[in-house]
């Protein structure tokens, strides 16, 4: 089992990043942490629904580092709210075993009017998960966030899928992307503890996140 941070990114926002975050925090039985929430939905924060999810003790989501009204970019989150977001508050927590860590949204995302969630990857040195959703425009998305990962020297762990099979597409994004395939989670009904954690243990393997 890894006790290296992990980073979890995506492709664009509302494709399942947070659920395949859970999937993996549950697997690894880590501590979670989202640096940066914009928004608060109706069921709660991403942090909540990880902890639910995962079905992790609440003790290992650790609070957000700014927690902003606005469900939008983080850096005009922060502008609404009158905040400046200081990247030392964004430091890479130490917790003494796994970490997950979840971006928001895309990988160039501006966390500021200065730098993008790219930068901070780039400044953590962690590992990341890329999370891409199988249906049209993948491909496009994938391998540009690939391509701005790698510009930044970004080690990327591999690109876990969420979506109906598309064998072409998923194939093709690996292929050309020189990354490797974690794995795919298919669409959920019902998302709960249990079936987020069979289709996990069914899709992916625990040791290619070592």
């Amino acid at each position: 089992m890894t006790t290296r941070p992990i980073i979890v990114t995506g492709t664009d926002t509302g494709i399942g990043k947070t659920i395949f975050a859970a999937a993996l925090t549950g697997a690894l039985g880590s501590h979670y942490w989202k640096p940066v929430q914009a928004g608060i939905e109706e069921e709660g924060s991403d942090a909540e629904r990880v902890a639910h999810l995962a079905g992790i003790p609440r003790d290992r989501v650790l609070p957000e580092a700014y927690s902003l009204a606005t469900p939008c970019s983080p850096h005009r989150a922060a502008e609404i709210d009158g905040v400046s977001i200081d990247p030392a508050r964004l430091a890479l927590p130490d917790v003494g075993g796994p970490l997950i860590v979840e971006g928001a949204g895309g990988v160039l995302v501006p966390i500021s009017r200065q730098e993008t969630y790219a930068d901070q990857f780039a400044r953590w040195g962690a590992r990341v998960v890329l999370v891409a959703r199988t249906s049209l425009g993948t491909i496009n998305h994938s391998l540009l966030s690939i391509e701005a990962l790698r510009a930044r020297g970004v080690a990327i762990l591999g690109v876990a899928f969420v979506g109906d099979a598309m064998e072409d597409s998923e194939a093709t994004i690996c292929t050309m992307g020189a990354v490797r395939r974690l794995g795919r989670l298919p669409h959920l009904d019902p998302l709960t503890p249990a079936t987020l954690r069979d289709a996990f243990a069914a899709s992916f393997r625990v040791e290619d996140f070592a």
